[in-house]
């Protein structure tokens, strides 16, 4: 038995239905005083955190710096080369946006990647883990769940069957609401930012997220920020100052709205966008982070018309951690190392690959070619010759055991699980999202979703 399944079933056996009943009433109390909440869903529906030995989190982090580059050149050479930019199926209004300077180097300060560990991948397996690491979408746009995170953590470690766990195990958080706030600050100051900024959060009032701008708002203020929740119907641009309701100025957004939901609903000439473009107000992410935000990114990366951009080492880290990827079109093109006529090989290889929207969130327009009938993918791969899509190769979702508690009774059973670090300038790991879903298509509104907190854990000597 290896460490972590050691780990997991040592948890599991201090979890007896007392226990069980005494901790699910401390965590339905915590959920509901500290906001946990996804809507009106509570954001955990399980007794037990995400367990990551410290392996793991080494090849998660090795990862990410082996990856990174790539993706950091691809955007350079997009932002000098029209043409080459075309791949990545940006809008007009996007293609405006994206030649605004903000200020500061890194185009996501914040960013998050989607990804999976899996046994079921071709050798060599990593001898420390015996997995595998594959990366399946890049939130460079809107990174959520870091406040989440850090406040389920705190909730779980007071849980009475984590004080019995903690009598063997070393368990260490990895927060991230700091984080946050230093790249805030960080690109505020390269802006040229000088006085204590005001921070305004800035998404819509109805979205599911709100009580983790709350958690943000809270934790701003305990660190001296004023800091103020605005949706982008309160704000006004006017003399050079941008202003919630008419009368509060904000320095410095923490930008949680969609670009393509704001310019959507509220136009190009939204007064942030205004304020952004003439340098009156510092924005994270900015404009540029559209370009790798785009599910295409990982198509630009895997495509073999472009290996040609990327030194060796680059390379090996795309194949090492892409999966074969490409835009919807028609074309040739390498899969496996033998040519294949895109479209009629996608058609009727279903089972082997995903269809994704080039611009979506939340699982949004994403269709499984092994859970669909053919007349649904060919038709989802019609629309995709219309609109842009990326085709990608399926990855073996990994499952783990999660207990839960049912008509006051602990039942274990698997759930699905991701792992998404969070990454800071676009360089370094630290923090891990962690989501479960019975169903295959992993997010929080998912069949089962729910989201855990993530730990370190070590046997103690």
């Amino acid at each position: 038995m290896g460490e972590l399944e050691e780990a997991i079933d040592f948890y599991h056996s201090l979890l007896t239905d007392e226990v069980g009943i005494e901790s699910q009433r401390q965590l339905t109390r915590q959920l509901h005083h500290r906001r946990l909440f996804f809507g009106e869903r509570p954001l955990c529906t399980v007794l037990r955190p995400r367990f990551l030995t410290h392996a793991q989190y080494r090849q998660i982090r090795r990862a990410i710096r082996e990856i990174m580059p790539a993706f950091a050149k691809a955007q350079r050479v997009a932002l000098q080369d029209k043409t080459f930019r075309r791949q990545f199926g940006l809008t007009p209004w996007e293609e405006e946006l994206i030649q605004v300077d903000p200020g500061f180097n890194a185009s996501s300060p914040m960013s998050r990647m989607d990804s999976f560990f899996t046994a079921d991948a071709p050798p060599p397996l990593p001898e420390d883990t015996g997995l595998r690491i594959f990366f399946a979408e890049y939130n460079a746009e809107t990174p959520a769940a870091a406040a989440y995170n850090d406040v389920l953590s705190e909730v779980f470690l007071a849980l009475p069957v984590m004080g019995a766990f903690q009598r063997r195990y070393e368990v260490h958080p990895l927060p991230g609401r700091h984080h946050v706030l230093h790249a805030l600050l960080d690109a505020y100051r390269q802006w040229g930012g000088k006085e204590q900024p005001r921070i305004a959060i800035l998404d819509w009032r109805e979205v599911p997220t709100y009580s983790e701008f709350m958690l943000f708002q809270d934790y701003f203020a305990s660190q001296d920020f004023e800091c103020v929740i605005a949706d982008p119907r309160q704000l006004e641009y006017r003399h050079g100052e941008l202003l919630v309701d008419g009368i509060t100025p904000v320095h410095l957004v923490y930008k949680r709205v969609l670009l393509s939901e704001l310019v959507t609903r509220e136009g190009i000439d939204h007064p942030v966008i205004r304020a952004v473009r003439e340098g009156s107000v510092c924005m994270v992410n900015p404009f540029r982070c559209k370009l790798l935000h785009k599910k295409a990114s990982f198509a630009v990366l895997s495509d073999e018309d472009n290996a040609h951009l990327f030194n060796a080492t680059e390379r090996q880290a795309i194949a090492d951690y892409i999966p074969w990827s490409r835009v919807v079109k028609e074309r040739t093109t390498l899969y496996e190392g033998k040519k294949i006529d895109l479209l009629p090989y996608v058609s009727q290889h279903k089972d082997q690959f995903v269809l994704k929207p080039n611009d979506e969130y939340g699982g949004k327009g994403v269709v499984l070619g092994w859970e669909c009938d053919q007349e649904k993918w060919d038709d989802t791969l019609q629309t995709a010759l219309v609109e842009p899509y990326v085709v990608q190769q399926r990855i073996c979702i990994p499952s783990e055991a999660y207990p839960s508690l049912v008509e006051e009774q602990v039942q274990i059973y698997n759930r699905m699980i991701d792992t998404n670090p969070f990454i800071w300038y676009g360089d370094y790991v630290s923090g891990c999202l962690t989501r479960l879903s019975t169903v295959e298509l992993l997010n929080v509104t998912a069949g089962g979703g729910s989201m855990v907190p993530s730990f370190l854990i070590e046997k103690r000597s």
